[in-house]
């Protein structure tokens, strides 16, 4: 369980490195989020608040990040829930509303002119939260918050409601993703859970496009992401082959570390491969020599029968001679007649 936990929140602090780079963010939204509103928002508008809002019983469990932006005049925040575990979470709408209240008690709180807090035309900033999930199971946690509501159905509008935007890692398409072509389509290229023999592949596109779409800032977040999250694909002496490849390319450019990375996992994989394949091949050889030895015993036990009953000896005498059952002697004598 303890290795569970270190392996997810070094994934969850891999992802906020990723998507705490403004350039991978704005990629995101304009990538992932199909609304209007993306086109409004600049980078250079984007503000990273350097501050977590996870409740300490979620600490284990997953990572925030959160971005102001100011639109027309208008403050906007921008909440990211990174939710990368295994399974789906039923209780998401309500720890996003914990989060989203904190938010906004720590906006009233840090108001610099207190006074303007009481005033009509006072607002708090617009929330928009957002869950990234990368888990094998599709999520079917509830969407909204008012569907965790018991009986909301009687009280429409009279009820506190919001949809959260969610990012279905392992559901996304891999020819969409490919087209997307920037840093955070290749992320989550890389972490959907495909087998070994298709990320060699995927890394290999990969190169192209980290050196044709990346900034330099931008391949710096990508190379710390796969260095640091790759190695958890694997385990045992696997996993230790994997971590001495990573550090053999990692000096390179990383176009050239992705594109070499795949062709070393294709060695290492081969390699393994025809290991295994030899193995097999020897294990088969000995447990055929094994079993003909069997096989010859067998037969002289038989032709001892035969000859012993031929002569005429007593039944009860030949089991104990050839170590058969009686229904095996009865048998021999069966085929003899």
């Amino acid at each position: 369980m303890e290795k569970d936990k270190k392996l997810y929140n070094e994934h969850d602090l891999g992802y906020k490195h990723i998507l705490s780079h403004k350039k991978n963010f704005i990629d995101f939204l304009r990538s992932f989020v199909k609304k209007e509103w993306v086109d409004l928002i600049e980078e250079e508008n984007l503000i990273l608040i350097d501050k977590e809002f996870i409740q300490e019983d979620f600490k284990e469990e997953e990572a925030d990040i959160v971005y102001k932006v100011n639109i027309d005049g208008k403050d906007i925040i921008f909440y990211v829930l990174l939710e990368l575990q295994s399974r789906v979470d039923f209780r998401m709408p309500i720890r996003l509303l914990m989060y989203m209240t904190e938010i906004w008690r720590d906006e009233l709180k840090n108001t610099e002119e207190k006074y303007k807090r009481r005033e009509k035309k006072y607002r708090l900033p617009v929330i928009v939260p957002i869950v990234l999930y990368n888990g094998k199971n599709r999520w079917t946690a509830v969407r909204s918050f008012k569907e965790i509501l018991n009986g909301y159905e009687l009280f429409e509008e009279n009820v506190v409601d919001f949809k959260y935007l969610l990012f279905d890692v392992n559901r996304m398409d891999k020819e969409e993703l490919l087209k997307i072509a920037n840093v955070v389509s290749s992320v989550f290229l890389l972490d959907q859970d495909v087998e070994i023999e298709e990320i060699i592949k995927r890394l290999k596109l990969i190169g192209r496009i980290i050196r044709s779409n990346a900034t330099k800032e931008q391949e710096k977040s990508f190379r710390s992401w796969l260095l640091n999250i790759f190695k958890n694909r694997f385990e045992g002496d696997k996993r230790d082959n994997i971590y001495k490849l990573l550090t053999e390319v990692s000096e390179m450019e990383v176009d050239d570390m992705v594109s070499n990375l795949g062709r070393k996992l294709e060695e290492e994989f081969k390699h393994r491969e025809k290991k295994g394949i030899q193995r097999g091949i020897q294990r088969g050889i000995q447990q055929g020599i094994q079993q003909g030895i069997q096989q010859g015993i067998q037969q002289g036990k038989k032709e001892m029968v035969r000859n012993l009953l031929l002569l005429g000896v007593d039944i009860e005498k030949i089991i104990k001679a050839s170590e058969l059952s009686k229904e095996d002697i009865e048998k021999i004598k069966r085929e003899m007649n």
